[in-house]
C-alpha cells in the first residue's frame, strides 16, 4: 500500500508540474502562493481525487492607490501656469520682443498675486519668490541699457524681517498715540513697536531719516492731491516706506516709482508706459493715482488698515483671507497667518513710520532738514524733441530736467508728452522751438552766442559749414550779437571752444577727442588754433 500511495502521489505531482507547464507555454504567469497551494492539496489528496491538466489562470493585480501623484492644488496650479508664461516671456525677450516679454511676465506676477494667500505655504513662497527674482533680474538689466539711474526700493530689506519689541516704549508709545492728531487711525501693537525699536537703531534710522529728507521736495505736492482725493495726509508715509520717495524705484517684484506701482495696476489707473516714457516714475501723476486707488480700496473694504494691505498685495488676497477668517480686521488677519508675510508687516511699518514722525522730539530726528521742493512749470511737447535742445534753449543742464522729469526713459520727450521745466520758462522754451523745424527737433541744436563770437568760429564749433548755418539763420551777418539765439543744423556733438585766458595765464593747448566727445581749444595760441583745425578734419572723416 505504501507503494502504491507514494507511486499516486508522484502521478499526481507529474500532473500537476504539467498544468505549470501549459500555463508557461500559453503565456500565463502564475504567482508562487498558487504553485504551493497546488502542492499542498496534492499532498492531502486522496489516491482517487482527479488530476487537473488545465492552465491555472493568475489572479488580476490590485492597483496600488499610493502610485497615483496626488492632483496639485489650485495654487500650485496657478504658479505652474505663470512659470509657463515666464518661460514665453523669456523667449520672447530672447528675440528681442520686449513688449510681448513684458506681457506674459506682467500677467505671471498678476496670476500668482491674486493666488498668494497663506503666509504659511513656504513651498508656494519660494517657488513664487524664484519666479519673481528671475523677472525682477531681466527687468533690472533691461532698464539698466536704456537708463542707469534706476533705484532700489528700499522696503524690499525690511519687509520680510521681523524685530523684537523693547518693553520699554510699550507706555511711551501708548501716550504718544493718545496725544498725537492723525486722520489715519494709530495704534501701538506690538508689530508697530517692533518696527519703531528698527526705525530706532543706527540702521532703520538712516533710512528714515534719508526719506524725511527727500519729501522735503515732494510733500507740497502730494499734500496738495491727497487733500483734493480726500485721503488722510498721512498716507505721504505710505510713499516714505514704499520708495523713500526715490521716484526711480524699482522692487525686486517689477513695482515702480515713488508709489511702487505694478505695470498692471498703473494701466488702469491711467500710468503711460511705453518705449519712451513710463509714468510711474512721474511723482506728480503716480501721486494721483495712488490716491485713487487708495479710495477705491477704502470704499471696498471700509477700513484704512485692510486698504493698505489691499494696495500691498493686491485686493484678492485681502478679500479672501476675509473669507478664510470671517474677520474683516488686519490684526486678526496677521495673526491667523492668512496674509503674505511682507502684507502682514507692511500696516505697522507705516505705522511705525507715522507715529516717529509726528513725534520727531521723542526720536531724535526733530533736527532732519529736508531738501527744497520742486517748482516746475509744466507744457504739453508737440512734437518729439531731444532733451539736447530743450537743455539749449533753456540754459540749463540736461540733468535738471532728467530730474525734473523721471519719467523719461531716453534723453527725449515724445509728442504729447507733459514735460516739467523750470518755473517762468515755458515761453521762452515755446518761442524757442518755433525756430526749429518740426522735424528736426531731435538732431538739431540751438546756441546763444557769447560776446565777440563770429559765424565762421560757431560753424567750426558745431561742425556745420558756414553756409548751412547761414541758411538755417538768414537773418544773421558775420558779427553776431551777444545773446543771439542760433539754430544750428544737424548737429552731433560740438566742437567746445575754451573761454578766452586771462592775461597772466599761459598759452592753452588742444586736447582732441572722438568725434563723440568736443575738441575743447584756447584761442590765445596759434598752436592750439592749429591744433583744432588738425582734429576737426580728423573728426569729420
Amino acid at each position: 500500500m505504501t507503494d502504491i500511495h507514494g507511486f499516486g502521489r508522484l502521478v499526481r505531482l507529474a500532473g500537476a508540474l504539467a498544468g505549470l507547464l501549459a500555463a508557461a507555454v500559453s503565456a500565463q504567469v502564475v504567482p508562487a502562493r498558487l504553485a504551493l497551494a497546488a502542492l499542498a492539496e496534492t499532498d492531502n489528496a486522496g489516491a482517487s481525487a482527479p488530476i487537473s491538466t488545465a492552465p491555472v489562470v493568475p489572479a488580476i493585480p490590485q492597483l496600488n492607490a499610493s502610485a497615483m501623484p496626488p492632483k496639485p492644488s489650485w495654487r500650485d496650479e496657478r504658479l505652474n501656469q505663470a512659470e509657463a508664461m515666464y518661460e514665453a516671456g523669456y523667449k520672447l525677450h530672447v528675440a528681442g520682443d520686449r513688449a510681448g516679454a513684458r506681457k506674459q511676465f506682467d500677467a505671471a506676477i498678476e496670476l500668482v498675486l491674486d493666488t498668494r494667500v497663506d503666509a504659511l505655504n513656504r513651498s508656494f513662497d519660494r517657488r513664487f519668490d524664484a519666479l519673481v527674482q528671475k523677472i525682477y533680474r531681466i527687468d533690472v538689466d533691461t532698464l539698466s541699457a536704456e537708463k542707469p539711474a534706476f533705484d532700489k526700493a528700499p522696503i524690499d530689506e525690511i519687509l520680510p524681517l521681523t524685530f523684537p519689541v523693547d518693553p520699554k516704549l510699550k507706555l511711551k508709545v501708548r501716550d504718544e498715540v493718545a496725544a498725537t492728531v492723525s486722520q489715519l487711525p494709530l495704534e501701538a501693537s506690538d508689530a508697530v513697536l517692533s518696527f519703531i525699536n528698527y526705525f530706532n537703531g543706527d540702521r532703520g534710522k538712516r533710512t528714515l531719516i534719508a526719506g524725511l529728507r527727500r519729501a522735503g521736495k515732494y510733500k507740497p505736492m502730494i499734500a496738495r492731491i491727497l487733500d483734493e482725493e480726500g485721503i488722510p495726509q498721512e498716507f505721504i508715509f505710505l510713499a516714505q516706506a514704499e520708495s523713500g520717495f526715490l521716484p526711480r524705484a524699482v522692487s525686486y517684484m517689477s513695482a515702480g516709482g515713488m508709489w511702487q506701482f505694478i505695470r498692471s495696476r498703473g494701466a488702469e489707473y491711467g500710468l503711460k508706459q511705453d518705449t519712451w516714457v513710463d509714468e510711474r516714475f512721474d511723482p506728480e501723476m503716480a501721486t494721483r493715482a495712488a490716491a485713487r486707488h487708495l479710495r477705491d480700496l477704502y470704499h471696498q473694504f471700509g477700513d484704512w488698515y485692510l486698504a493698505i494691505a489691499a494696495y500691498n498685495c493686491g485686493p484678492g488676497n485681502v478679500e479672501r483671507a476675509v473669507e478664510k477668517t470671517g474677520y474683516a480686521d488686519v490684526w486678526e488677519l496677521r495673526g491667523r497667518g492668512t496674509l503674505p508675510l511682507e502684507t502682514s508687516n507692511y500696516v505697522p511699518i507705516i505705522l511705525a513710520m507715522t507715529i516717529m514722525s509726528k513725534n520727531p522730539d521723542n526720536y531724535g530726528i526733530a533736527d532732519v532738514i529736508p531738501e527744497e521742493p520742486l517748482i516746475y512749470d509744466t507744457i504739453e511737447m508737440p512734437t518729439m524733441t531731444s532733451l539736447h535742445l530743450v537743455a539749449d534753449i533753456l540754459s540749463r543742464p540736461v540733468s535738471e530736467l532728467k530730474d525734473l522729469n523721471p519719467a523719461l526713459l531716453k534723453d527725449v520727450a515724445p509728442a504729447g508728452y507733459k514735460m516739467h521745466i523750470p518755473r517762468g520758462s515755458g515761453q521762452s522754451l515755446m518761442a524757442g522751438l518755433e525756430r526749429v523745424p518740426s522735424d528736426r527737433r531731435l538732431v538739431w541744436r540751438v546756441y546763444r552766442a557769447t560776446p565777440g563770437e563770429t559765424a565762421a568760429a560757431i560753424a567750426t564749433r558745431y561742425r556745420v559749414t558756414p553756409a548751412a548755418l547761414a541758411s538755417a539763420n538768414p537773418s544773421i551777418g558775420a558779427e553776431i550779437e551777444e545773446g543771439t539765439l542760433l539754430v544750428i543744423p544737424a548737429a552731433p556733438a560740438p566742437v567746445v571752444a575754451a573761454r578766452r585766458a586771462p592775461a597772466r595765464s599761459t598759452a592753452g593747448r588742444a586736447v582732441a577727442t572722438s568725434s563723440r566727445k568736443p575738441v575743447v581749444a584756447a584761442r590765445s595760441s596759434s598752436k592750439a588754433a592749429a591744433s583744432v583745425k588738425k582734429a576737426t578734419t580728423r573728426t569729420r572723416g
